[in-house]
């Protein structure tokens, strides 16, 4: 049974999002991965790659052949290589013959970064940074990407940014459970059930910025950091401070990526549920309106799913992931024929479950 109805643009080259029977509320398909999912093993290696401002980024990569398409994948709010559908969806890529990277924000790699910044929903310049470094390493190799969550809403606002300029060189993207507006999903998380997601978000935040204060003394106001008892009290005594915005209305309003939709110009896939608990489901509706003027936005917004969820699976022990599988199979209706490889031939693979 397919659960929502995708956009009349959308691709599909099976039948769409099967929602787990076994997971009866959004909360349940949101948490299912992170406590119930053993990732899946991953052959990578880790790289430390020098920044413009003096600072240094981690980049997980896989091996992969000459003559294969890049993948580039960027995780949610406090992610890291240990996040579920970090491994899956790099292995998915990977099993593909491309050569998959994941991009760790600033301070996800387990250590304080050097630079008295960190890393936020509108922070482009590290995405911008890697890209053209993959670009410059395999010339003339098709560049795909994805977005989770907060990487989603990161990615969607660079591509925006750089418009008509990525012809020729990114050949799809893919944005996963997007913050479309940043100001309406953080109300709609620091409210009711879900203000349980935010305190945990806020419990690593809090500690790694009262960290960064003590690295760098003066950058923002300990005694408001440790006070902040919500996403948007966070944001707006430490993430608009330190980077430069006026307050975190002005940061959410300056990094929402439904300001950038209309200028993207990169065949790229909006894949929401409209259960998500992270973000209210009328946001979705004004995507669906930007993207009638837009046929570069593919949308699939499902009526089940969570957030990051998107579970599929006859039976618990037999779970599978339908978001990892997407992200591959709508890039390949993308690439150069010879790069496309047999279509779903991933699915039901119990290595990614």
């Amino acid at each position: 049974m397919v659960s929502g109805t995708p956009s009349s643009r959308a691709i599909a080259t099976r039948p769409l999002f099967r929602p787990a029977w076994w997971l009866a509320n959004p909360h349940l398909s949101t948490v299912w991965g992170k406590f119930f999912r053993t990732p899946p093993s991953l052959d990578a290696r880790v790289e430390r790659w020098d920044t413009p401002d003096g600072d240094v980024l981690d980049i997980v990569r896989t091996h992969a052949g000459d003559d294969t398409p890049t993948f580039l994948l960027l995780h949610g709010l406090e992610g890291s290589i240990r996040s579920h559908y970090a491994t899956g969806t790099l292995l998915q890529a990977q099993r593909r013959g491309w050569q998959a990277n994941l991009l760790l924000f600033r301070t996800c790699n387990g250590e304080l970064n050097r630079a008295p910044r960190s890393y936020h929903s509108g922070e482009t310049t590290d995405l911008d940074f890697v890209v053209r470094r993959l670009l410059e390493e395999r010339p003339g190799a098709p560049l795909v990407l994805a977005g989770v969550s907060l990487g989603a809403n990161v990615l969607l606002k660079w591509l925006g940014e750089q418009g008509a300029g990525l012809s020729g060189h990114v050949a799809a993207a893919t944005a996963i459970s997007a913050p479309f507006d940043l100001a309406r999903s953080c109300a709609h998380i620091d409210s009711g059930f879900a203000r349980a997601y935010s305190r945990n978000f806020l419990r690593s935040l809090k500690a790694k910025a009262l960290d960064k204060i003590r690295q760098h003394p003066g950058i923002a106001d300990a005694g408001r950091v440790a006070a902040a008892d919500s996403l948007w009290s966070f944001d707006d005594a430490f993430t608009s401070v330190v980077h430069g915005f006026v307050d975190a209305a002005d940061y959410y309003f300056r990094s929402s990526s439904i300001r950038y939709l209309h200028d993207i110009r990169v065949p790229t896939l909006l894949l929401s549920a409209r259960d998500d608990p992270f973000h209210p489901p009328q946001v979705l509706d004004d995507v669906t309106r930007i993207a009638e003027d837009n046929p570069a936005l593919q949308l699939e917004f499902t009526s089940r799913g969570g957030h990051v969820g998107f579970v599929e699976g006859t039976h618990p022990w037999r779970a599978s992931y339908y978001m990892e599988q997407r992200i591959v199979e709508f890039a390949m209706h993308h690439l150069p024929e010879s790069m496309r490889g047999p279509v779903g031939a991933m699915e039901g693979d119990p290595a990614l479950r």
